[in-house]
């Protein structure tokens, strides 16, 4: 009898034993930046102002990112990402606590990437990251305004996103974003497509951007699931009922020194309840360069050029010229030192937020001005910053 109680109570340890789950491996970061500088701008509304600005070499930031290993080359993973404001501690985005990025989704080494949550498009992660935003930053690199979206203004919400592994240096990715308006499926979705080519010192991308509008008014409807940037740029088209941009870079290392070219093409088009008639198109094309000097020193150099079209009663539709500097001193692998200096010069016409007024076009240099473009011709833009990374 106490042989068989013994023996029944081994069984017993050695299922116990063997219910216990296997715990794959995972791990968690968390990481950040923070960064201020000192601003100088020539113009804005009128006046020149200094002052302080947040988020200029990159924008200010908290996030998590992890993966489980799930065996057999397969991975889950998430990102939750923060922006704030160093200089008042306040989010970047009323109202959303990881106004950056929020997804969550699978990884197989042979599948490819499936995500889902608020990401960024495909179309800027293959082109905008080896544009001029990628050396010059977007506070006084972007094109004027971010009129193509190249940097990190546009983010997708309620967004599926596919990437391929990469096969002979090629990656692939799509992204849809459901609107979510019952019975009205493709108003306010997103749809992004692009390619990139890696090999060697060579890349070379293009990547396609639809944001559908969820309905007319005096601005784009934040209800949509990509919702632009507004400056004085694009202001009078941002009642538009779709937005769609097409853009090509490439870059080209030789040793210390990086030379890139991009061009975008840009269509604001009306709806029944857009403010404007025509279709707006903006074409940019520029060139960057970027050079190590030593291991501490890092200078970059851009030239843009941006050309609106002749419509919506518009005959000299507006231009604008762009030229941008960037100098980074690394004290650390974590901690730089930076300035960065950018002019713009606009000419010609270009449409108020009214959508129907003709106005002289405003210099909005990069996207640090979008809010406070120059009453001027011109706007020069000076920054002295400094960037810690955790």
């Amino acid at each position: 009898m106490r042989h068989s109680k013994l023996l029944a109570g081994l069984v017993l340890a050695g299922l116990a034993a063997g219910a216990v789950p296997t715990f794959a491996q995972s791990n968690v970061t968390l990481y950040g930046i923070v960064d201020d500088a000192l601003t100088y701008s020539s113009n804005q509304n009128g006046k020149s102002n200094t002052y302080l600005r947040n988020g200029n070499l990159a924008g200010s930031r908290w996030g998590l990112r992890g993966t489980e290993d799930l065996g057999g080359g397969t991975k889950a993973l998430f990102q939750l990402e923060n922006g704030f404001d160093v200089n008042n501690g306040a989010f970047s985005s009323s109202g959303l606590m990881f106004n950056r990025q929020a997804f969550v989704g699978l990884k197989n080494d042979s599948a490819g990437t499936l995500t889902i949550g608020r990401q960024y498009s495909p179309y800027y992660l293959m082109v905008g990251t080896i544009g001029p935003v990628a050396y010059l930053t977007g506070a006084t690199g972007a094109h004027p305004g971010d009129i193509d979206g190249l940097d990190t203004t546009i983010r997708i919400n309620n967004s599926v996103t596919y990437t391929s592994p990469v096969l002979w240096g090629v990656t692939a990715s799509l992204q849809y974003g459901f609107g979510g308006q019952p019975g009205a499926m493709g108003k306010g979705n997103t749809f992004s497509g692009a390619l990139r080519y890696d090999g060697g010192p060579l890349s070379l991308a293009a990547g396609y951007l639809r944001l559908n509008n969820v309905g007319g008014g005096t601005t784009w409807n934040g209800a949509s699931t990509g919702v632009p940037s507004t400056s004085a740029v694009n202001q009078g088209y941002m009642t538009a009922d779709s937005l769609q941009h097409i853009a090509l870079a490439g870059i080209y290392t030789l040793g210390n020194v990086t030379l890139g070219a991009s061009y975008s093409n840009v269509q604001y088009k009306p709806g029944a309840a857009s403010l404007f008639h025509d279709s707006a198109i903006f074409n940019t094309a520029g060139v960057h360069a970027s050079w190590i000097v030593a291991p501490q020193w890092r200078l970059a150099a851009a030239y843009s050029y941006t050309a609106a079209s002749k419509a919506n009663g518009i005959t000299d539709a507006a231009t604008y010229h762009q030229v941008s500097l960037a100098q980074v001193y690394s004290l650390s692998k974590r901690t730089s030192l930076y300035a960065l200096e950018a002019w713009q010069h606009a000419n010609g016409k270009s449409l108020s937020a009214n959508g129907v007024s003709i106005i002289n076009a405003g210099p909005v240099v990069g996207d640090s001005q979008n809010s406070t473009p120059s009453a001027t011709s011109s706007q020069f833009v000076g920054m002295l910053g400094i960037r810690v990374d955790f």
